[in-house]
């Protein structure tokens, strides 16, 4: 999920109210596409090289708990 890397089709992604920014995105997407009826995910592997922070890397622990926040949020909740 938290790769960045998605592809939907257009209509089914413009028809799905998204709310979050920065990312919260992600678990709130996943959610909400799995719940649309007769769609189908797949997984695909991908070759991913992480940065550092002297890459630039800008994710921290708070982004983290805001992720699980929103999986709980949008997954367990169900809240829309």
């Amino acid at each position: 999920m938290e790769t960045c890397y998605k592809l939907f089709d257009t209509k089914l992604i413009q028809s799905i109210k998204l709310t979050e920014q920065r990312f919260g995105f992600e678990p709130e997407v996943t959610q909400k596409i799995a719940r649309v009826p007769k769609i189908r995910i797949y997984e695909v592997g991908i070759s991913y090289y992480g940065r550092t922070y002297d890459d630039g890397k800008k994710i921290g622990w708070k982004d983290g708990v805001r992720a699980i926040y929103c999986i709980l949020k949008y997954g367990l909740f169900k809240m829309d």
